[in-house]
């Protein structure tokens, strides 16, 4: 165990092209790390008593209130590590977060198959850059981390998937806090890939069902074709605390016993950004209702039968086409985006057909406005509503010059999205984040840099 205080960050993400698709392994999907990431640091914790609790303290101090504090204990039966939330006063609501609790309690298990020590008590400061919320509410100070001025569950997420990079980055900097390098090292393949299968499944658990899993990947390994894992393999395991969780969770990780190994694949050579080329976000602040839109979507495909898995082959073979081309104008180092720019109009237009088809708003009138206006700047060469579509920040790809950018938000500042008032979205001004893609996935950080956050 480290004496010392351990930092990790993990990257955000946006899923270019294969929104739904990736949700079924006959097909992949295109992710690009992005370069807002969550910063998770772990450090000792002594009480003033000198006295030794089993207590873990998790804060997230750009938010009101974002304390927790919890309990744990070695659960009978092979049970694993039982969490529980505590309070100083009983009368006080418990101010819960699943993805936090769930994260810490299979992480915990995971350690304590590793080691016959005790696990000490310890303080967790949770940090997030500040392109993962809308910053309508932020006090706007220059700052690196933005204090948001709102409790976590009233901020406005942009859409870059801050809930698997924050059980990623948590998940890694608890492994490095506890166990030895030879036991646990996140420079390695061994430990990336020890760390996906753990935040994988504590991930799952924490949204109560089994996702594509393309953002965890993200997180971990950074831009990559993803293809997802069998769900058979998070679907059969006891909850914490139950007998042989332990046992069964550690079967997972190590991919052991009746388990077996994991059929994800993640292949890096397939993304690449040609020199010249960048990856902008631009914020819709209205948001969407995902899960509604992935149910409706997933039934009309089960009613649709081979007319929807035609619109699905289609969409298939229009993103490959767009990986193979960044991947072409990398390599021969071309500059004419002509049929880049093709590549993602006919993606685009595969997708209106799929919400006309389906009747959800993946890429709804208003978007299509937005994205068609964004391509007429000189400079852009296309953009999508990326991941389940919807109200959620678009992403462009743009020429990497200062007067494109200069010129996409002079459009920007006077345009209002002019959503439907509806569960789908909402009237929401619009504007650019200052992320852009990424390779890497998670790495270790200079633990002195959060020190004033602590």
């Amino acid at each position: 165990m480290s004496e010392k205080s351990v930092a990790v960050s993990a990257p955000g993400k946006v899923l270019l092209a294969g929104g739904y698709l990736v949700l079924d392994r006959t097909y992949n999907g295109l992710v690009f790390g992005l370069n807002a990431r969550i910063h998770v640091c772990v450090k000792p914790f002594k009480s003033l008593s000198g006295v030794v609790f089993s207590e873990i303290i998790v804060k997230s101090p750009q938010f009101q209130n974002a304390v927790w504090e919890y309990g744990y204990r070695h659960a009978e039966q092979d049970g694993g590590m039982q969490v529980t939330q505590l309070t100083a006063d009983a009368d006080l609501k418990l101010n819960r977060n699943p993805f936090i609790e769930t994260a810490l309690g299979y992480a915990l298990t995971y350690i304590a198959t590793l080691t016959s020590s005790n696990i000490p008590p310890t303080s967790v400061t949770i940090l997030a850059d500040n392109d993962y919320y809308s910053t309508s509410s932020a006090t706007l100070t220059g700052a690196r981390f933005h204090d948001f001025g709102v409790p976590l569950a009233q901020a406005n997420k942009t859409g870059l998937g801050s809930s698997a990079a924050l059980v990623t980055a948590f998940t890694a900097a608890l492994l490095t806090y506890y166990l030895p390098s030879d036991v646990f090292d996140l420079s390695s393949e061994k430990g990336k890939r020890t760390l996906h299968n753990l935040a994988q499944a504590s991930h799952c658990a924490a949204q109560g069902k089994v996702g594509s899993g393309f953002d965890v990947a993200s997180a971990v390994y950074g831009s990559c074709l993803y293809r997802r894992f069998s769900p058979s393999l998070l679907a059969d395991h006891d909850e914490p605390g139950s007998p042989h969780f332990a046992s069964q969770l550690q079967n997972i990780i190590e991919e052991t016993g009746s388990v077996g190994k994991w059929d994800t694949e993640v292949l890096k050579d397939r993304v690449k950004v040609p020199k010249g080329i960048r990856l902008v976000m631009c914020d819709v602040a209205c948001g969407s209702q995902t899960p509604g839109m992935v149910k409706k979507v997933l039934s009309w495909r089960a009613d649709a039968g081979d007319a929807a898995e035609s619109i699905w082959q289609g969409l298939q073979e229009a993103n490959e086409g767009l990986s193979q081309e960044l991947v072409r104008l990398t390599e021969s180092d071309d500059h004419d985006y002509s049929s880049l720019k093709d590549k993602i109009e006919e993606i685009r237009k595969r997708i209106r057909n799929m919400s006309s088809e389906s009747d959800v708003p993946i890429e709804p009138p208003a978007q299509t406005q937005l994205l068609d206006a964004c391509t007429k700047v000189p400079g852009v060469i296309g953009g999508v509503v990326p991941g389940a579509g919807g109200y959620d920040a678009i992403a462009l790809l743009i020429e990497d010059q200062e007067d494109v950018v200069a010129g996409l938000q002079q459009l920007l500042q006077k345009w209002k999205v002019k959503g439907k008032d509806s569960a789908e979205g909402s009237v929401g001004k619009v504007s650019m984040l200052r992320v852009k893609q990424e390779m890497e996935g998670i790495r270790l950080e200079d633990a002195k840099v959060y020190k004033e956050w602590e």
